[in-house]
C-alpha cells in the first residue's frame, strides 16, 4: 500500500512523469546498455529494443501500476504483477537487476525532468518502484520454487525429436528432454522461452507457447517465421526455421504463463506444443499478441461451463493445447472452437484442431479463411469464407471464452462476444511480447 504522503505527490505528479516515460525509458535503456551491455546477451530481446517497443511496455507498466495504486489504494494489482512476473520468470530475471534497474531509471528520471524531480517526488516514486520491484520479486521466488530451481535457472537442454512443416512459414518441432530428470508440469496456454545463439555469438530468447503435448515428457513448440515486410525480419524465428533438424538441441525453461485453461482436472506434467507468445504479429517485431484479461484464466470460473476457444493465425497453438487436454481428459463440455486464417494451405496445425474438436462429445468448430478454399462459396457451415463474424452464431449461454490471436482481432471478436450475451470477466486473452499493457486500452 502506496503511504498517504506518497500518494499524494505521486497524484500530483502522475501527468508529468506519464507524459515523459517514453522518453525516460529510452534514456534508461540507453544508459543501461551502454554501462552494461552483458545485459543483452540472454535477457533483453534486442529487436523489441530497436522498434521501441520495449521501453513503451516498460512505460506502461509503471504508469498502470502507479494509476492502480491511485485507483484502488486497499487493493495490491495481483493480475498485473503476476502477468509480468511469469514473463520475467520466463526470461530468467533475478533479485539484483531490480536494484540494477532502479539505479538507471531513477537516473533517467532525474535528467530528463531536471528541476522537477524535488526529493520528495523522488521518494514517492522511489515507494511505487519498490513495492512493485518487491511484489515481484516474491512472485517470481513463487514461480521458481514451482519450477524446482533456484531464480533463474529454470534452463534445460531438450533434444528434437520431430521436425513437422506445418505450412510454409510454420514448422513444429517435438521435444524431449536430454536428461532424464522429471519434467516441470505444464499447463495449456503456457509457453517457454527459447534461448539460442544468433551468428554474432549473441544469445537471445523468444517466448513460444506449447502447442502440444505426448507420452515420456514430450513437448510441441510451433514456430512462424516472421518474414520481413512492415516488421523487421524476426531473427530468432528465422534461424530455427532455417538451422534446427531432428537430432539437434535446443535450451527452453520452464513453462510459464498465468492465462491457462483451468478445468479442475489433472494436467500431465508434459504440456503443450506450440508458439504463441511468439514471433510474428501485431505490435512488435517479434511478439504476438494473444490473450487475457485476467490471470489464471478460467480462475472462479464454473469448470462445467461451456468453451469459446477463439483464434486467428499462430494463435491457434494455445488453443491447440486446450483441445488436446480436453480430448485427454474426456472433458464432456460444450465446446465450441472458432479460427480465422487467410487460406487453408496457412491454417496451421488445422489436422489436429480438427481432429480434437470432433473428438469432443459436445465438441463442434467453424474456420473462416480469406481466401476461399475451392468448393467453398458461402458464409453458412463448418468452413467460411471471408473474415470471422460471429453474428448469428450461437454462443453457448454462460460460456468462458479464450482468445488468441493479434491484438485488432482480439479486440473484434471480444465485442462481438459480449454482444452476444458472454460476461467481460469471462473472456480470458494475454498479450505476449512487449506490447503487453496496450490491452488495457481495449
Amino acid at each position: 500500500m502506496l503511504s498517504v504522503e506518497s500518494a499524494a505527490v505521486v497524484r500530483a505528479t502522475l501527468p508529468v512523469v506519464g507524459a515523459a516515460l517514453d522518453t525516460i525509458t529510452a534514456r534508461f535503456y540507453e544508459t543501461m546498455f551502454a554501462d552494461r551491455p552483458e545485459l543483452l546477451d540472454g535477457l533483453f530481446n534486442r529487436g523489441n529494443q530497436r522498434s521501441g517497443e520495449q521501453r513503451r511496455a516498460l512505460a506502461g507498466s509503471i504508469a498502470a501500476f502507479a494509476g492502480m495504486l491511485l485507483e484502488r489504494p486497499d487493493e495490491r494489482p495481483d493480475e498485473l504483477l503476476n502477468r509480468i512476473a511469469h514473463k520475467h520468470a520466463a526470461v530468467g530475471i533475478t533479485d539484483d537487476q531490480y536494484v540494477i534497474v532502479h539505479k538507471y531509471l531513477f537516473a533517467a528520471i532525474a535528467e530528463v525532468l531536471g528541476e522537477a524531480v524535488t526529493p520528495e517526488v523522488a521518494a514517492a516514486w522511489d515507494e511505487v518502484y519498490w513495492l512493485m520491484a518487491g511484489a515481484l520479486i516474491a512472485a517470481e521466488a513463487r514461480l521458481y520454487a514451482e519450477a524446482g530451481a533456484r531464480q533463474g535457472e529454470t534452463w534445460r537442454q531438450w533434444r528434437v525429436v520431430e521436425r513437422r512443416e506445418e505450412t510454409a512459414d510454420v514448422v513444429s518441432f517435438t521435444l524431449r528432454p536430454v536428461d532424464d530428470g522429471p519434467v516441470p508440469p505444464a499447463r495449456p496456454g503456457q509457453y517457454v522461452s527459447v534461448r539460442v545463439e544468433m551468428p554474432d555469438g549473441v544469445r537471445q530468447l523468444r517466448q513460444y507457447t506449447l502447442s502440444g503435448f505426448g507420452e515420456d515428457g514430450l513437448r510441441r513448440i510451433t514456430v512462424k517465421r516472421v518474414r520481413g515486410g512492415e516488421q523487421p525480419e524476426g531473427e530468432v524465428s528465422t534461424l530455427l526455421h532455417a538451422t534446427v533438424s531432428e537430432g539437434d538441441e535446443l535450451t527452453l525453461s520452464a513453462p510459464f504463463g498465468d492465462v491457462t485453461l483451468d478445468d479442475g482436472t489433472p494436467h500431465t506434467t508434459a504440456h503443450v506444443t506450440g508458439g504463441t507468445a511468439q514471433e510474428a504479429a501485431a505490435g512488435s517485431a517479434e511478439g504476438l499478441a494473444a490473450g487475457s484479461t485476467r490471470g489464471d484464466a478460467g480462475e472462479g470460473a464454473d469448470e462445467d461451463a461451456p468453451l469459446v476457444l477463439v483464434s486467428a493465425g499462430i494463435g491457434c497453438t494455445p488453443i491447440t493445447a486446450m483441445l488436446q487436454h480436453l480430448a485427454d481428459a474426456g472433458s464432456a463440455r460444450r465446446v465450441l472452437l472458432l479460427h480465422a486464417d487467410v487460406s487453408e494451405p496457412a491454417h496451421a496445425l488445422r489436422a489436429d484442431m480438427a481432429a480434437l474438436a470432433d473428438a469432443l462429445p459436445g465438441g463442434s468448430r467453424v474456420f473462416w479463411y480469406e481466401e476461399a478454399p475451392e468448393g467453398v462459396t458461402g458464409t453458412e457451415g463448418a468452413v467460411r469464407t471471408g473474415l470471422m463474424d460471429l453474428a448469428g452464431l450461437e454462443i453457448p449461454s454462460g460460456a468462458v471464452a479464450y482468445l488468441c490471436g493479434p491484438l485488432p482481432f482480439m479486440r473484434h471478436a471480444r465485442g462481438q462476444l459480449i454482444q452476444a450475451g458472454v460476461a467481460p470477466r469471462d473472456i480470458h486473452y494475454e498479450v505476449f511480447g512487449p506490447d503487453l499493457w496496450l490491452a488495457h486500452a481495449s
